[in-house]
């Protein structure tokens, strides 16, 4: 079983909290274990390109279990991965998706987040993570 709405309302409060804290406007996701948008907020006056990047992070990360910034190391130009970014109806390789872990260490969902600097993003990302990993 994928991650259940109730934490993925914990991981997406968390996230807006930190966004909130941090001064910026985000657009957060979360996705189930099959990829599946569980549960997204647009903060106020966010902006409207992000609403997709952040949806699409959080499934990049599902899809391939890793940060998305770390698949964008390796699809760097001479790169093992290099163009994976074209493959799934469009992927996401900088950061701000993130995986989420059960106590077990399994995948059950992943974080996407976007409407800053890729810093700011995966800051915002990592919050919501935590309160919600190994539950």
């Amino acid at each position: 079983m994928g991650i259940s709405l109730e934490l993925a309302q914990q991981a997406i409060h968390a996230a807006h909290q930190k966004a909130l804290d941090m001064g910026v406007k985000m657009n957060i996701a979360v996705v189930d274990a099959g990829a599946n948008l569980t549960a997204f907020i647009r903060m106020d006056d966010a902006w409207l390109g992000s609403l997709d990047i952040s949806i699409r992070k959080a499934k990049t990360a599902r899809y391939f279990d890793m940060p998305t910034g770390d698949l964008g190391k390796a699809s760097q130009p001479g790169g093992s991965l290099y163009n994976i970014e074209h493959s799934n109806g469009g992927l996401i390789t900088f950061p701000g998706g993130i995986p989420i872990l059960d106590a077990s260490g399994r995948v059950i969902g992943a974080i996407g987040v976007s409407g800053s600097t890729v810093e700011d993003d995966h800051a915002v990302a990592e919050a919501g993570v935590r309160a919600v990993e190994n539950q």
